[in-house]
């Protein structure tokens, strides 16, 4: 079946105008280091949902990556732990004395219980178990058939994600980084080394602004270490935006805004964002409508007045020596 060019031109301008936003001067970039700055006070996902809100006020958001090493992976934050903590604490009461109503409820299933451990051994004694065969089946398949499979059990695969995040506890750290790739950010693991994730982090930051398709750098740190990367920032004419805690760092007075994680994590920053915007906007208007002195002009002008001035005093020779032989003239006629 052959498409017409009327049925394609929706689509075409649809593309072309994903492109210019996406190569737009004032699109947005968000660097996070996650070794300096983790989402500890609430989820993963939320903080990043936040950051991402935050920075689409600045201009189109591009793109948004965070940098770490293993360790703040599987590090596990004190608000984690106590929470953890409570949660087994709780579970071990509420075994102790089971309520006579089933108010858990399974998300795959259906099925009700009394108790939250009874449902949590039903959820991986039968929906895991259920899980992991889906996955042996799509890994075993192979081209179309694996195309077909996979469209047939993407709704109860994502039932069992849903499920799970609330269920189940991760095995290794919180599930920060399956949190934040959900939430948009892309997750880069760098070496368990001092100053990997920064010396990484600078070089992405360079080699963005080295391709010029961003207008707005958005940097998540606290760590002084980033203001070689906020100055060449600067000089390459890129507005900046520095998000951390210190009230008044090093990084927040060399930027062009500041935020404050707090902010950012309570949902406050974007109407700092759309304040910071107006400013810059005000700012580039009067640059542009400031009057500049430029000493070429004033040359121009001076040798303008010089010539004149020349010319005057020639005429003024000339009309002096005309009026002396004039003056001859007339007294040899008497």
């Amino acid at each position: 079946m052959a498409f017409s060019p009327r049925r394609l031109l929706p689509l075409l301008r649809h593309h072309r105008t994903l492109a210019t936003a996406a190569s737009s001067p004032r699109a947005v970039a968000v660097f996070w280091d996650l070794d300096n700055k983790p989402p500890n006070t609430i989820p993963p996902y939320d903080a990043a949902v936040r950051l991402r809100l935050a920075a689409a006020s600045f201009g189109p958001l591009r793109f948004s990556v965070a940098y770490a090493n293993h360790h703040a992976f599987r590090h596990l934050p004190a608000p984690v732990r106590a929470a953890r903590a409570e949660r087994r604490a709780a579970d071990r009461l509420e075994a102790a004395n089971p309520s006579r109503v089933p108010s858990y409820l399974c998300r795959v299933c259906g099925r009700r219980f009394f108790a939250r451990v009874k449902l949590v051994n039903h959820f991986r004694q039968i929906h895991e178990r259920e899980q992991e065969k889906r996955l042996r089946r799509i890994d075993s398949a192979t081209g179309g058939r694996r195309v077909r499979l996979v469209a047939a059990l993407s709704l109860k695969m994502e039932k069992y994600k849903k499920a799970a995040r609330e269920l189940l506890t991760p095995e290794v750290g919180y599930g920060l980084a399956d949190e934040l790739r959900r939430a948009g950010v892309v997750v880069r693991t760098v070496d368990d080394r001092p100053e990997a994730a920064d010396r990484a982090l600078r070089e992405h930051m360079v080699e963005t602004m080295d391709r010029g398709k961003v207008g707005c750098l958005v940097l998540v740190s606290d760590d002084s270490g980033f203001l070689g990367v906020m100055r060449e920032a600067r000089m390459r004419c890129l507005k900046t935006v520095v998000v951390g805690d210190e009230g008044d760092g090093a990084l927040k007075r060399f930027a062009d805004s500041a935020l404050s994680w707090k902010d950012v994590v309570s949902g406050k920053a974007k109407k700092e964002a759309a304040s910071a915007v107006g400013k810059w906007k005000d700012r580039d208007l009067l640059k542009k409508l400031e009057w500049r002195h430029t000493p070429e002009e004033e040359e121009g002008e001076s040798d303008i007045f010089d010539d004149a001035s020349d010319a005057g005093d020639e005429e003024d020779g000339c009309l002096g020596l005309n009026s002396t032989r004039c003056s001859n003239d007339l007294a040899s006629n008497f």
